[in-house]
This record gives structure tokens, C-alpha cells and sequence, in this order.
């Protein structure tokens, strides 16, 4: 594992948000939804793509706090443009399990 500095680490924008709507996503190769996420007035709602289908029903998300890096350039999955990384821990199995506040924060909250 590489040492990096604090600098390196305040260059990730890591921010909550909470998730306003989540489908699935047609056309990705491997099985997704598609999240509309709120960061709050600075950031605004951003789109993400999140292999999440094992733990996570769509309807299940909705009001739930999430983190995300929010600074990573678009990135298009199939016909979707993902706006941020919404970010999770392997579960043994592979598949992911969301991280998020355990109390509601503001959105737009900064991780550090």
C-alpha cells in the first residue's frame, strides 16, 4: 500500500447525500440501479450507477444517507452518464454494502 499525504486525501471530495429516487438500470452489463442523489444547495441532485442489487431494493433506498466522491469525471454506463461514485465495502461475497451516516447530517456534508 502506498503512503499519501493529507493533501492527497482533502483532493477526494467525499460528500453525503441522500437518495431521491433509484431504478434499475437498463442496459448495464452487470446488474445496476440508477440513483438520483441530493447533495444539498451547493452540489445539487447528481446521478449515480450502483452495482447494489443484492443487498438493495429500489424502493428500500429512498430517504437513505449515502457517500460519494463527487469530484471523479462523468463516467458513461451503457446509455447512462454516472455523475459521482457512490461508495460501498465488499461484503464476503463480493457484492456491495453501502456506507452512510448512522444519524442524519445535513447533505452536501463533507467527509473528514
Amino acid at each position: 500500500m502506498t503512503t499519501i499525504t493529507y493533501d492527497d486525501f482533502t483532493r477526494v471530495d467525499i460528500r453525503v447525500g441522500t437518495i431521491l429516487e433509484a431504478a434499475p438500470l437498463e442496459g448495464a452489463r452487470k446488474p445496476a440501479l440508477r440513483l438520483s442523489i441530493d447533495f444539498g444547495p451547493e452540489i445539487g441532485i447528481r446521478k449515480s450507477s450502483a452495482q447494489i442489487t443484492v443487498h438493495y431494493q429500489p424502493d428500500s433506498l429512498v430517504g437513505r444517507q449515502v457517500a460519494a466522491v463527487v469530484n471523479f469525471p462523468p463516467r458513461q454506463i451503457g446509455k447512462f452518464m454516472s455523475q459521482v461514485l457512490t461508495l460501498g465495502f465488499p461484503a464476503e461475497d463480493g457484492s456491495v454494502v453501502l456506507i452512510g451516516p448512522d444519524k442524519k447530517v445535513p447533505n452536501g456534508g463533507r467527509l473528514f
